[in-house]
């Protein structure tokens, strides 16, 4: 058929009427009506009537300022060419939500356009798929750009850096035709926080060398951590000297970092200095310095530096109260946890935290189970940290009945145990004899609650079979262990052939633990002793030879007890306190009547048991008698008395005080190196199973 011109101009006429109403076809599209749901909410019927006044970019961005990604996409693709202003608002939408998902089809509609993108939006959208974890998809970007800038360098190593793929983030900053502060910060704090801090080192030194890098706090932080995590002392000094010489802005940041520094680096002076300097301390600076006094053994400047956050006009957090908590239950100073207590409950805080699971450790560490349990019961959900300490709090203070029943309470509860659980459970039994029932926990583990076992599950259930002188089962979980048995465990293995006269393993076990720990005198005791019960003399001799050759030195026995907020300390054979005759004297009393008592010294083990105390062959002033006997006469008749010692308690002095308890009607209660002792009317919490 010949078109007319009539023919062209019915068509023309058609196109124009396609072309007037497309703003109302656009919006009868069914995935663009549904986007706006059945609401009548004010907003959503803006955006329609802007679409059927193909005002499309307004209702892109109104929706973006809305979070409505999801819509907004859908509109962008009922559009042509948009301006960059809607690609721009999209994609910084797209960041903030890291939709992946979305930014591919951002980006998509973008190339579909025939937009050119510079490269700041170039850049966005490698950082959009960084952010977002598609790194092929930023590479790919990446490579595709004919022009890059040090940005879109930078996006690019950090986003591997920070995804852990440091070997393509260390190549491209070796590519990189230049690099500023954000470049150096991104991959030393990459190798950094993926625990690669000598490489992270490494480039430290690089960069200072580079009299063109000009450092920020940023870069310096993140050199700092790299020092502090390799205790690179020698390079730490060297920043801290960069930033005294260019008079870098140093806010609290970078004091807290270079405190770090110095306090993993031991020099716990100079990490003071800085926290002096320090003008604006808050909390988080107070917590780090008090840390770290208690991290190195510095427990009195630890407490003094808490007194001063106190006096300060800073309010200690949770983890302030934590970590002082814990301190006190490393040191069994309860009466300070107390206060602290007290201090906490006056202020108010969170029941919820961990620092009311810190509570229930330092009361269970102290031997305070009393008060642990109620501490326990007044948080409203506690944690599994809650639950496991005071299963482990009873079964070391003597109460495994108490700690099994914990653990059933635990499962009624929904809460699953943890490894760290099962080492409680696992000591209740140990330390009450429940040897089957012990094993079927251990069973219990893998088969019934899914866990791996650890090294500590293997020598908890070893050391239960050891003790009861199931040597056989023992070495056959040792036979079938995945990975190499530890001191800990052969440690246990030892102690049971002492207990047993288990001569062959006995040797077997300390020739592993020589070859471990040649310098652990414990070792070498222990073994002497099994040799001495068993009548051989010339065998202890040796033992006794080989100490010497090795300059192996015996740990001095140590007690200590706590009266009226002080500390009193006693040593064998120290005559430091005052009051010494008088204690002397009174366990000569309390040595007549123990003996009217029935009480026989334990001498078969005296003469060869170097482990628990110099110069043994004096049984009457052992540390924890000195304690003791101090105790009962600087306090009322009827007083508790709590005596902590740092070595294992010998089979004669825990006889002994079983005597002492019921002649003096006192509680008594000492917390050697292996558990608590509660000894009352003459009789032990342990049961002589220890």
């Amino acid at each position: 058929m010949r078109l007319t011109r009539g023919h062209f101009r019915a068509i023309i006429d058609c196109t124009e009427r396609a072309i007037s109403t497309s703003s109302d076809t656009l919006l009868k599209t069914p995935n663009l009506e549904k986007t706006f749901f059945k609401s009548q909410n004010s907003e959503d019927n803006l955006v329609k009537r802007l679409c059927r006044e193909n005002k499309h970019e307004e209702a892109i961005i109104n929706l973006c300022e809305r979070y409505r990604l999801t819509e907004a996409i859908q509109v962008l693709d009922h559009m042509q060419r948009p301006s960059p202003l809607v690609y721009s608002n999209l994609l910084k939408l797209c960041l903030q939500q890291k939709a992946v998902a979305a930014t591919k089809r951002v980006h998509t509609h973008i190339k579909r356009s025939g937009f050119f993108p510079g490269v700041s939006s170039l850049n966005r959208i490698i950082d959009c798929y960084c952010k977002c974890g598609s790194l092929v998809d930023a590479r790919i970007v990446f490579d595709e750009m004919q022009e890059k800038d040090v940005c879109s360098w930078n996006t690019m190593v950090s986003g591997y850096a920070k995804a852990g793929r440091l070997k393509d983030a260390r190549n491209l900053f070796d590519e990189m035709p230049e690099r500023d502060n954000f470049s150096w910060t991104a991959i030393i704090s990459g190798y950094v926080r993926h625990d690669r801090p000598n490489d992270a080192l490494q480039l430290c030194r690089t960069m200072l060398q580079d009299y063109n890098v000009k450092l920020n706090k940023f870069t310096v932080c993140s050199a700092l951590a790299a020092s502090s995590a390799t205790q690179s002392l020698i390079i730490g000094k060297e920043i801290h000297g960069h930033i005294m010489r260019t008079g870098i802005d140093s806010d609290a940041a970078v004091w807290s970092a270079l405190s770090d520094m110095y306090g993993n680096c031991g020099s716990l002076d100079e990490a003071r200095q800085i926290f002096d300097k320090t003008s604006d301390k808050d909390v988080v600076t107070w917590t780090s310095m008090i840390d770290r006094y208690f991290k190195h053994g510095k427990r009195e400047q630890g407490f003094l530096l808490f007194s001063n956050l106190l006096k300060s006009g800073n309010k200690p957090n949770e983890f302030t109260f934590a970590g002082i908590l814990n301190a006190c239950a490393h040191h069994n100073t309860e009466s300070l946890g107390k206060q602290i207590h007290g201090y906490m409950t006056r202020i108010g805080f969170n029941q919820s935290s961990f620092a009311a699971s810190a509570l229930v450790h330092m009361y269970c560490k102290c031997g305070n189970m009393e008060v642990a349990d109620k501490v326990f019961k007044w948080i409203p959900k506690p944690d599994l940290a809650s639950w496991t300490s005071l299963i482990n709090g009873y079964a070391q203070n003597g109460k495994p009945e108490e700690a099994l029943k914990l653990f059933d309470s635990l499962h009624d509860t929904g809460t699953k145990p943890d490894h760290i659980t099962f080492v409680g459970v696992l000591s209740a039994c140990t330390h009450s004899g429940l040897v089957d029932k012990g094993v079927e926990y251990f069973n219990s583990i893998k088969q019934k609650h899914g866990l791996d076992y650890t090294i500590d599950h293997y020598a908890c259930v070893v050391d239960l079979l050891s003790r009861s002188g199931r040597f056989i089962e023992a070495e056959e979980i040792i036979k079938k262990m995945p990975m190499k048995p530890d001191k800990f465990l052969w440690g246990s293995v030892l102690a049971g052939c002492r207990i047993h006269g288990n001569l062959d393993l006995a040797k077997q076990a300390a020739k592993v633990l020589f070859k471990i720990e040649p310098e652990n005198a414990a070792t070498y005791v222990t073994l002497s002793n099994i040799y001495a019960a068993a009548g051989k003399w010339g065998e202890v001799a040796e033992i006794r030879k080989m100490m010497d050759v090795n300059r192996v030195v015996k740990k001095p026995g140590r007690s200590w007890t706590e009266i009226k907020r002080k500390v009193y300390t006693f040593l064998m054979g120290d005559t430091s306190n005052p009051r010494l005759k008088e204690i002397h004297e009174l366990l000569g009393e309390l040595q007549k009547k123990m003996r009217e008592e029935g009480y026989v010294p334990k001498i078969d083990h005296v003469l060869h048991d170097v482990e628990e105390e110099q110069k043994e062959e004096n049984l009457s002033y052992h540390s924890e008698k000195l304690a003791i006997a101090f105790a009962i006469l600087v306090t009322p008749p009827g007083t508790m008395i709590k005596v902590f010692k740092n070595l294992r308690t010998c089979v004669d002095c825990h006889t002994a005080i079983k005597y002492i308890s019921k002649i003096e009607s006192r509680k008594i209660v000492v917390r050697d190196s292996s558990r608590f002792h509660c000894f009352e009317g003459g009789s032990c919490s342990c049961k002589d199973y220890w």
